[in-house]
This record gives structure tokens, C-alpha cells and sequence, in this order.
């Protein structure tokens, strides 16, 4: 006679659930980029079609953008993916984004209202990024307490 237990087949072990912080932070850097790249596409084809003063320097700001737009974009799909890369250039264009914004709070007229929005995102996002727990979920160690010898 076989002692046979009846146990459930054991389940893989299930991914840690991703923190909304991780979400909103990469939708904020993915509305940063694509807002640069629509930029940039803006910029080119106003280059190639307007007449601007200069075409070569509206062409090549307009492709500068698109490319600067991409940094946050696959920083926003590495956040997603949770990968500890993607922090990085994700800081990095929000400490960008500040002092642009600061130069939109500076202006006249409409600017200055998309220098509040721009501002409160990239706070937003700073904050999000700099949370422990966003740091956990993305397997990001903090500084050790005691050197190793």
C-alpha cells in the first residue's frame, strides 16, 4: 500500500507585485518624451516647410529633440520593466526638467502655465524616484552601513 500524500503541485513563485509609484513615474517620463519628440517633429517639419530664419538650425533642433525625447521614453519602458537602469535617466530628465521649467515660470503669457505643470512633474517624479520603496521594487541597494574589509 503506497503512503501517497495528496499536495497540490507547488505554484512558481509569484512576481512581486509593481508599486503604482513605478507606473505613474514611467507614464510621467513617457508624457516628457513623447512631449519632446513631438517637439522636435514640430521643430523639423516647420524646418523643412516654414520659413524659419534658419532651416538648418530648425531642422537639426527639431531632430535634437526627437532624440533627447527618447532618453525618458525607454527610461519610462525600463521603469515598467523594472529594470535598475532605467532610474538613472529617468533623474536625470527630470533635473532637466527643472530649470526649463523655471525659464517657462519666468516668461509671459501662456508659457508660464506650462512651466506649473512642468514643474510639478518633474517634482512629482523626483519624489517618486527617491522613495525607498520605488528603490526596493527596482532591486536598487542602498549605501551599506559598514565598509567591507
Amino acid at each position: 500500500m503506497s503512503t501517497q500524500q495528496n499536495t497540490p503541485p507547488s505554484s512558481p513563485p509569484a512576481e512581486p507585485t509593481k508599486p503604482a509609484r513605478i507606473a505613474l513615474v514611467a507614464g510621467l517620463n513617457a508624457l516628457e518624451g513623447a512631449a519632446l519628440a513631438l517637439g522636435g517633429v514640430y521643430m523639423l517639419v516647420m524646418g523643412l516647410l516654414g520659413r524659419p530664419d534658419s532651416p538648418e538650425q530648425a531642422e537639426m533642433g527639431g531632430l535634437t529633440l526627437i532624440v533627447l525625447g527618447l532618453i525618458p521614453l525607454l527610461a519610462a519602458r525600463g521603469l515598467l520593466l523594472r529594470r535598475s537602469w532605467s532610474r538613472g535617466p529617468a533623474l536625470i530628465t527630470q533635473l532637466m526638467a527643472l530649470p526649463v521649467a523655471w525659464t517657462l515660470l519666468r516668461s509671459h503669457g501662456a508659457l508660464i502655465p506650462a512651466g506649473i505643470v512642468l514643474a510639478a512633474v518633474a517634482l512629482t517624479a523626483l519624489v517618486q524616484l527617491f522613495r525607498p520603496v520605488t528603490r526596493e521594487a527596482l532591486g536598487i541597494r542602498g549605501p551599506r552601513a559598514t565598509p567591507e574589509a
